[in-house]
C-alpha cells in the first residue's frame, strides 16, 4: 500500500503528476459559491492542492478563506497566482492536526485522496472544525471503492452511513454540472453540522 504522506504529495506536485487538477474552479462548486451572499464567512479548503476554488472565492470578495495542504508546493503555486492572498491564511500542515473553526468547508478531491481507513476520522474532524450550523459542501466520487488510489471511490450509501451520525444531510445527489470526464461519477453534497 502506498504511503500517502507529505513526501508522496510533494513529489506528485514537483513532478507535475496532478491528473486530478482541473486547472480551474470546479463548476458544481463555482455554482454553489455564486449563490453565497455573506462575504464574511470563514471558509476552509483542506487538501486544497492548487486551489482554484480559493482563488475564485478570493476574486469574488471572500477574504476570510484558508487554504490547507500537507504539501508545500501547491501553496507556493497558489501564492504565485494569487499574490495578494495573506500568507497567514496558507496553512502547510496535516489536516488532522488543524485547530480552528469555520463556517464553511469546501471538499474538492481531498476525501478521495485519503486512505479509506481515515474516512471516519475525516468525518469527525470536519464536524469538529465547523462552527454551529456550519456546512461541509463539495463533491464526492461515486464509483466502486478501489484498493488502489488515489482517487479512492465510494458510494452514496457509504457516504450516508459515514456522515449521517454527525451531519444533517441536506443534499447528496448526482452532480448535474460536472465536467465531461467526471459526468455521472460525482455527487454534490451539502452537509450541516448537527
Amino acid at each position: 500500500m502506498k504511503k500517502l504522506n507529505k513526501s508522496f504529495w510533494e513529489h506528485r506536485y514537483r513532478e507535475n503528476k496532478t491528473g486530478w487538477d482541473l486547472g480551474h474552479v470546479s463548476l458544481p462548486i463555482q455554482t454553489y459559491i455564486d449563490q453565497l451572499t455573506n462575504k464574511d464567512l470563514k471558509i476552509l479548503i483542506p487538501g486544497a492542492g492548487n486551489s482554484y476554488e480559493a482563488e475564485y472565492l478570493w476574486e469574488k470578495g471572500f477574504k476570510n478563506v484558508f487554504v490547507l495542504d500537507i504539501a508545500n508546493q501547491p501553496l507556493i503555486n497558489f501564492k504565485k497566482r494569487v499574490t495578494k492572498f495573506p500568507d497567514k491564511q496558507l496553512i502547510n500542515k496535516d489536516f488532522f492536526e488543524l485547530k480552528n473553526s469555520f463556517d464553511l468547508i469546501i471538499e474538492q478531491t481531498f476525501f478521495c485522496a485519503l486512505q479509506p481507513t481515515l474516512r471516519k476520522n475525516y468525518s469527525n474532524k470536519m464536524n469538529e472544525l465547523l462552527k454551529e450550523n456550519g456546512k461541509l459542501v463539495g463533491l464526492l466520487f461515486n464509483f466502486e471503492l478501489t484498493k488502489e488510489g488515489p482517487p479512492f471511490g465510494g458510494s452514496k450509501t457509504e457516504y450516508l452511513n459515514l456522515f449521517s451520525s454527525v451531519f444533517k444531510i441536506k443534499t447528496l445527489e448526482k452532480s448535474y454540472n460536472s465536467i465531461k470526464p467526471r459526468e455521472d461519477i460525482e455527487l454534490f453534497f451539502i452537509f450541516e453540522k448537527k
